[in-house]
């Protein structure tokens, strides 16, 4: 089966009904995991950003708090694994102050994680390639959050 466009569906979804509507939404919750996120994203906590954010760094604190620190192979797979999961959170929010806010607060714990990282070329590539994300997604900001979060990233 080959799936249609966008533009198509959203055509066909104009021509629903808000039952048949809700009827939808409901069965594409129950396929995916991500399709679920972004259901609740979209339905309770896209209103009030800054929770939806202090959540994703409580997990983030969480999940730093659980990294095996026996090896630098632990550690390394462990980082990917929270960096994959913020990205995807970024993806439900589609907000760039969002990305900057989640990826600085991952560098910082990333940069003052122990043992260091700079013990382990890979992590110090992957936080290099996140503070240069970042300084690109700063540049496309209104000058006021430009100022903000430059400051933040020479603290880095």
């Amino acid at each position: 089966m080959k799936a249609v466009s966008v533009t198509v569906i959203k055509k066909e979804l104009q021509h629903r009904s808000t039952d048949e509507l809700m009827q939808l939404c409901l069965r594409l919750s129950r396929f995916k995991k991500e399709n679920k996120e972004l259901l609740t994203y979209l339905l309770f906590e896209s209103a009030d950003e800054a929770g939806y954010i202090e959540s994703v760094k409580r997990y983030v604190d969480e999940e730093f708090e659980a990294i095996n620190t026996k090896s630098y192979f632990y550690i390394r797979k462990s980082v990917r694994k929270i960096l994959k999961n913020i990205k995807k959170y970024v993806r439900y929010s589609q907000k760039k102050e969002t990305e900057v806010e989640l990826l600085l607060y991952f560098c910082q714990k990333l940069k003052g994680f122990s043992p260091s990282i700079k013990y382990s070329t890979q992590l110090q590539n992957t936080y290099n390639r996140q503070i240069l994300l970042v300084k690109k997604i700063v540049a496309t900001l209104h000058e006021d959050l430009q100022y903000d979060y430059s400051l933040m990233l020479e603290d880095l």
